[in-house]
């Protein structure tokens, strides 16, 4: 059985298109939890109204938070509440292709390594009317830099059958990940009590690649499959620049609260789980990346310096969880070297 956590908060422009996709695949063994943040327009409202007049055999809940828990603690939650040997983690802003999760689920039988599978997302445009399906790729995968910055394979290119070579791949993209549940048992990290899938300390942003990265250090892989197709409304990044002028243009299209997360919960993510060997070798493209990021943020974003001062309150509890991480360690520095590019 696949379980489908949907995570939805303020999601009207997306939620009648994503879960009428959810709700009219093929593949019939789901239970669907649909997970609210506390919406403050009326996105419960057409979920209740879809669920009542859709004819489906699987069962649907709906969960509805008092507050904001954010994507970690939303899907978190949802996995603890859920009962599928695999996991689907799925965004607002999909549309996912009518055999997408029944062309996924085979994956897994291939290997019983396998610990997540990522299908091919292209671009969803948002227009005036309608959400326009493109030929755009949005993630083939996550593919991470030995500079550390971790870009979606293939985002921004026109899809002409480049990546249509199933593959393994670095790790699963947040946006519509499928998971092994054996393998989300085996890498979470209980401390204090708690036990978390996806570090809540992230809230948001970089949350599904410290995921992947424990997942791979485990002995866990990842696996790309081009024919199971979804469209991904993304909203922040266009292209996986990788020049220091194209990153900036980038960064200026990201909202202030998006680059507060994503630069502290990157240097979080490396606090949990660098291998001091690994970046050694790869000092010469790190380093000039490094500092470059800290400086444009002390100069040009005064508004993320708030990112440093949480960076260092919670490092004590990030490094706290890479000793559980390392503790459940098993692949080889030489094999994890081998997937930064």
């Amino acid at each position: 059985m696949v379980s489908i956590c949907l995570l939805t908060y303020n999601g009207r422009r997306f939620i009648a298109d994503c879960l009428n996709s959810v709700l009219s695949q093929t593949y019939n063994k789901i239970e669907l939890i649909v997970i609210d943040n506390n919406s403050q327009d009326d996105t419960v409202e057409i979920i209740q109204n879809l669920i009542a007049t859709a004819n489906v055999n699987f069962p649907i809940r709906i969960i509805n938070n008092k507050n904001n828990l954010g994507f970690s603690a939303g899907h978190n939650l949802c996995i603890k509440e859920s009962h599928g040997e695999l996991v689907f983690l799925l965004n607002q802003d999909i549309i996912l292709g009518a055999d997408f999760v029944e062309k996924i689920v085979p994956i897994f039988s291939q290997d019983e390594k396998i610990g997540a599978v990522q299908g091919k997302l292209l671009r969803l445009k948002v227009g005036d009317g309608d959400l326009l399906k493109t030929k755009t790729i949005d993630n083939t995968g996550l593919v991470m830099l030995k500079n550390r910055r971790i870009i979606a394979r293939g985002q921004g290119q026109a899809d002409n059958g480049q990546f249509d070579q199933p593959q393994e791949i670095f790790g699963a993209d947040g946006a519509s990940p499928i998971f092994r549940r054996q393998a989300l048992e085996e890498v979470k990290i209980c401390l204090n009590e708690r036990c978390e899938y996806l570090d809540e300390d992230f809230f948001a942003y970089k949350e599904d690649v410290d995921l992947a990265w424990r997942l791979r250090s485990a002995g866990w892989k990842a696996y790309f499959e081009p024919i199971a197709v979804a469209w991904h409304a993304r909203s922040a990044g266009e292209s996986a620049a990788t020049g220091y002028f194209a990153i900036i243009k980038e960064r200026l299209k990201i909202g202030k609260f998006a680059k507060y997360l994503a630069f502290k919960n990157q240097r979080l993510m490396q606090i949990k789980n660098e291998q001091a060997s690994i970046l050694l070798r790869h000092l010469p493209w790190f380093l000039p990346k490094e500092i470059g990021s800290w400086i444009y943020v002390i100069l040009f974003e005064r508004y993320t310096q708030k990112a440093i001062k949480d960076l260092f309150r919670q490092a004590p509890r990030a490094w706290q969880k890479r000793k559980i991480i390392m503790a459940k360690k098993l692949l080889s520095n030489k094999d994890m070297g081998k997937w930064f590019e």
